[in-house]
């Protein structure tokens, strides 16, 4: 008997239709059944999206008033969500995001950062986004191409 994918727990996995207006190219997070996506919130959406939009990723949806969708070329999603008061206290924002990407050294260079190799074996950088959610972005240090000279 064929055995199942790791994590199925005895279930075939689901596989999504894809309608027709849909982009045949586009992952989201509707492809991959056990995504987990962030809702940040935000105490300026405009702002936030720009910020993020540095980082490659841009709006997935249309204006949703006090939500957004935000998506990049490799199938990540980000929602941005308006902030009620009380959720965002300055220099206390205990929110943070991973983004991994093979692509450290072209956005580090973009935001004026410079990545390193961490202990940890992450090959990363740090920086905070308007509301001052940490936002690092890295890839596992071996992993890394060697630099091209």
């Amino acid at each position: 008997m064929p055995r199942l994918p790791r994590g199925t727990h005895g279930r075939k996995p689901r596989q999504r239709v894809r309608l027709p207006h849909e982009d045949p190219f586009r992952t989201t997070a509707f492809d991959m059944p056990n995504a987990l996506i962030a809702i940040v919130p935000c105490s300026n959406l405009d702002i936030s999206e720009a910020f993020y939009e540095r980082l490659g990723f841009r709006r997935h949806d249309s204006d949703s008033g006090n939500y957004r969708v935000l998506a990049n070329d490799g199938g990540g999603e980000l929602h941005l969500t308006a902030a009620v008061d009380g959720w965002l206290v300055a220099g206390r924002n205990p929110f943070g995001l991973y983004f991994y990407t093979e692509d450290v050294d072209e956005l580090a260079s973009r935001l004026g950062r410079t990545p390193e190799n961490k202990p940890w074996g992450m090959y990363e950088f740090a920086l905070s986004d308007p509301d001052q959610t940490l936002v690092r972005v890295g890839w596992p240090s071996r992993l890394r191409m060697p630099p091209s000279r």
